[in-house]
Order: C-alpha cells, then sequence, then structure tokens
C-alpha cells in the first residue's frame, strides 16, 4: 500500500509539472560543449571617446591612470574577465595605417578620422599601447587588419612585426620601439565590412582577396594565427555561402557576422531612453532575431564544414540607438537603460546555446560608444546595466553547456510576440551548475518551476538579480546606481526541484552547488 501511493505522488507530481505554464528542464550530465570564454569579449574602436578619453587618457592627464591608461576603466574591465578585445575597428581599420601608430609619440602622424566624425586622429594610442593595454587587463587582443584602403605587404609586415622574435628589419624595428619580445597574437581579421565600409566588395571579390591577403599573414615559431574572414552583414546568407564555398577551410579560422538592433529605422532609430512599451518590446524581438542568423548562417556552414571547424565569429552586436541630445552625431555617443541589459542577457543566452559553432563575440563598443559597458565624463565614470549582466553572466565563460527544455508563456503586445523568459545553464569545471535567466515582461512576475536531472543534484544556492522601478531606468553621473546587481532570495530548491520566482523585467543568475 504504501509504495502504490508512492507512485500515486509522484504521478501527481510529474502531472502538475507537465501542466505547468513555465518550466525548465536541466540535463546536468550530458553536456558534450564547451561555452568558449571568447563569446564575452568586446570592441574598442577609434570612434568617439571609445579610445581617447574612455581608454587612454595619456601620461599627462590629471585623470588617474597608469602610463596613460585611464586607471578607474581599467580596473571595471579586469573585473569582468573580458577574454579579448578587437582594435582598431570596424570601418575605421580599413583606413588605419599602422605604421602611423608606432615610435616617438612627436613624430607619428596626424590623419582625418574620416568615418568617425571627422576629427583628427594623433595616432597616440597604437600597436604598442593597444598589445600593452591588453596584457595590462590580462585580455587577448583581437586586431582587424586593413584590406580595404591597404596592401597585402602592409598587413604580412604588421604581422612580422608584432609577432617575429627572430632577426629582420621589423622585429629589429619593434625593438627600437620599446618591445624585446614578440606579443605573440593569436586573433587576426582580414578586413571589415567589406560589403560596406572596407569596400564596398561582392563576396566573389572579397574570397578572392581574402585568399590572398591570409597567405601571407604568416605563424611566426610556435603562434598559430586564428584568421578571421569578413563575413555577412546581418542575414546575407549568399555572403556566408560564396565565402565556405571559395576560401578553404585551412586557410580560414573563423568568419565574422555582424548584427545590430535598431528598434525603428537606421535613419531613426529610437531614443536609448525616452521609448515606449512598443519600442521595448521590438527592440527585444529583433535581439532574439540573432537566434534565427546563427542556425541559419550555420547551416549553410555545415554543408562545407561539417565537422564545425569554421567558428561563427559574433564581433560586432548590440543596441543602436539615436545618439544622445547635443552630443557629435559622429561619435555614437548613447545612454544605457534596463532594456539594453535584456538585450544582452538575450544575445548571450543564445551565443552560450549556439556554442558549438559560435567562439568569438564582440560587444560593440566597450566604452562612450553604442551599447557601452562603461560611459565616462571627465574625471566620472558610470558602469552601465550592460556591464552589470556581463559581470553576473562570466560564471558561463569555459563552462559546459547543458542543454535544456524550456515551456514559456509568451510577453504579447499589439502584433508584437516574444518569450517571457529567455535561458541558458552550464556547469562549471568544479561542478557548479550556472542558470541564467531573463523575464523580459515588464509587468509580470513569472514563477519557473526547474526540474534538475542527473546523478548528483546540488543542494545549495545562491543568486543575483538586476532589476530596476522601470525599463526606462538608468545609470546617470549623478545617480550611478539606480540600476544595480542585488543578492536573489525569491528561490526554494526541494529534492532536484527549482521554484524560482521571477521578478518582472529582471535578470537573475542562480548558481548551484553541493554543500
Amino acid at each position: 500500500m504504501k509504495n502504490y501511493l508512492t507512485i500515486i505522488l509522484i504521478i501527481s507530481e510529474f502531472s502538475l509539472f507537465a501542466q505547468t505554464e513555465n518550466k525548465l528542464i536541466i540535463h546536468l550530465d550530458e553536456g558534450k560543449v564547451k561555452i568558449n570564454k571568447h563569446i564575452y569579449g568586446h570592441f574598442s574602436e577609434h570612434l568617439g571617446r571609445c579610445i581617447y578619453g574612455g581608454i587612454w587618457v595619456g601620461k599627462d592627464s590629471k585623470i588617474p591612470n597608469v602610463d596613460g591608461y585611464r586607471k578607474d576603466v581599467l580596473e571595471a574591465l579586469k573585473g569582468i574577465s573580458i577574454p579579448n578585445l578587437r582594435w582598431p575597428g570596424g570601418c575605421f581599420a580599413d583606413e588605419y595605417h599602422w605604421k602611423d601608430g608606432i615610435g616617438n609619440y612627436e613624430d607619428r602622424p596626424k590623419m582625418v578620422n574620416t568615418h568617425w566624425g571627422g576629427v583628427t586622429e594623433d595616432n597616440s594610442f597604437g600597436t604598442h599601447e593597444f598589445l600593452n593595454y591588453c596584457k595590462l587587463i590580462g585580455t587577448e587582443p583581437y586586431i582587424c587588419g586593413n584590406m580595404g584602403s591597404g596592401t597585402v605587404e602592409e598587413m604580412a609586415d604588421w604581422v612580422e612585426y608584432i609577432n617575429f622574435d627572430g632577426e629582420s628589419p621589423l622585429s629589429n624595428l619593434r625593438k627600437e620601439n620599446g618591445e624585446e619580445n614578440a606579443w605573440n597574437l593569436k586573433y587576426w581579421g582580414v578586413g571589415n565590412e567589406n560589403w560596406g565600409c572596407g569596400g564596398n566588395m561582392t563576396p566573389e571579390y572579397y574570397a578572392d582577396l581574402y585568399n590572398r591577403y591570409a597567405t601571407y599573414c604568416r605563424n611566426y615559431g610556435g603562434n598559430k594565427l586564428f584568421k578571421i574572414a569578413g563575413g555577412a552583414n546581418t542575414d546575407d546568407y549568399n555572403w556566408t555561402e560564396v565565402l565556405m564555398k571559395k576560401i578553404p577551410l585551412n586557410l580560414m579560422d573563423g568568419i565574422s557576422l555582424h548584427y545590430y538592433a535598431v528598434t525603428k529605422t537606421w535613419a531613426d532609430k529610437g531614443s536609448a531612453t525616452e521609448f515606449n512599451e512598443t519600442d521595448y518590446i521590438t527592440t527585444l524581438r529583433k535581439a532574439g532575431f540573432m537566434d534565427e542568423l546563427l542556425r541559419k548562417h550555420s547551416t549553410i556552414m555545415d554543408k562545407y564544414d561539417p565537422g564545425k571547424k569554421v567558428a561563427i565569429v559574433v564581433d560586432e552586436w548590440g543596441a543602436w540607438h539615436n545618439v544622445e541630445p547635443e552630443t557629435n552625431p559622429g561619435f555614437l555617443y548613447q545612454q544605457n537603460s534596463l532594456r539594453d541589459a535584456f538585450v544582452a542577457g538575450i544575445t548571450l543566452n543564445i551565443f552560450n546555446n549556439h556554442a558549438e559553432r559560435v567562439k568569438i563575440a564582440n560587444l560593440a563598443q566597450t566604452v562612450n560608444v553604442l551599447q557601452a559597458l562603461i560611459l565616462t565624463n571627465e574625471e566620472s565614470l558610470l558602469l552601465t546595466p550592460t556591464y552589470h549582466v556581463f559581470n553576473m553572466y562570466k560564471v558561463h565563460q569555459n563552462s559546459m553547456l547543458l542543454p535544456h527544455f524550456l515551456k514559456t508563456e509568451q510577453y504579447e503586445l499589439n502584433d508584437e510576440k516574444i518569450d517571457a523568459i529567455n535561458v541558458s545553464c552550464s556547469k562549471s569545471d568544479d561542478g557548479t551548475i550556472n542558470i541564467s535567466l531573463v523575464n523580459a515582461h515588464p509587468g509580470k512576475a513569472i514563477q519557473l518551476l526547474t526540474q534538475l536531472e542527473g546523478d548528483d543534484i546540488p543542494d545549495k544556492v545562491t543568486a543575483q538579480v538586476l532589476t530596476s522601478n522601470s525599463i526606462q531606468s538608468h545609470n546617470t553621473f549623478e545617480n550611478p546606481e539606480e540600476v544595480a546587481v542585488k543578492p536573489f532570495k525569491d528561490f526554494e530548491l526541494k529534492k532536484g526541484k527549482l521554484e524560482i520566482n521571477l521578478p518582472a523585467k529582471s535578470v537573475v543568475v542562480l548558481q548551484l552547488s553541493s554543500k
């Protein structure tokens, strides 16, 4: 009789779980693919105040600095363990000539930054400054070479200058400029947006040029370059098809993809902070389009590369809004609200769930530009809601992706509809289970019933939440803590069942472990 009652109880619990509108099943022992830490990379272009005033202020600046690098930004980036940093562009990369940015500062020629504001670029931040900055913050450099206006010889020379440790005119020049040892740079992009600002090329023409340029990007010593081809703009699937068909797999390690979530139109993208709920759901739906893009580009790549040797490198992504009033329109300075935190959380969950093919990604951009992690104003600094998401999600870096099943209600408004809940799950090397959740519904807390399936069920939970009073909430220099991470306690774990009460408009990250 006792066994019979137990069976009835189990059946009743299963039936209740099956009927639950919002449920999550996580298979703790079935992970096969690691989430590459480089998915959590960032992007620093010579654009607006990203480099000058953001990362670099010069050694004589009144702003506290470490050898010219802004100290507060440096420490903030170290705090979120950024795995790689892309430079010098962006569109700027294909008009940048690297020899202008080496040697004594007073001897470096000035140039016009034609893409971004028409301002003078003094080249005080060049190869040495960038690569030494990456050392300081403990990140891997990712350089995008100039194919658009540069020569094969120029690109080949830059690689040799950076990576060759033997005797040659270029390695000797590097030593004369103060760097005795090669940097052993790994990540190398061959051009940027060559379908647009990088040359307005056809995919066939770009693929032929890529084969030529990439051939002369040599490996030196034991260092092997990870060569990244300039891939598609959003849903240009033909571009991917042509590159996969024409570029030999042994000459290409990655293919880039650029996609920005633009709420309205490119002419009028909408305000970063003054938006309504219709704008809000549209932005999040467009952020979620990243999943379809990755599935369709991956399907094309699978035809030519079933072993998934070539990575998708989403080296520009994020929300793109109108610039802030009374700022230079060429500087792309925009505020960053709770809505942008959800763009980041949803997109990073998508990247995690596509970890089999997506190996590198770079949010645009690091400081003071587009969906920035950090905003600065003279000596002041603030951390944006997007920064906090990256800080919460860093637990996924190099963790094992865990398969899951999610059933979620929809968030609907007018003719728009998205999943209310978005999730990814992973297991760290020490066995900790990481669950990152976005409840995109702006007005409804959601109870999520989670079933943990596996041999070793954790029994201890710690969690954090990011939310605020409204979807328009954002941090300002007067109130830099308006949107901040706080401890989260509204959950209960019992015998492999985790009930989570997700607040409306929130990002929640839980970590489960055994006592």
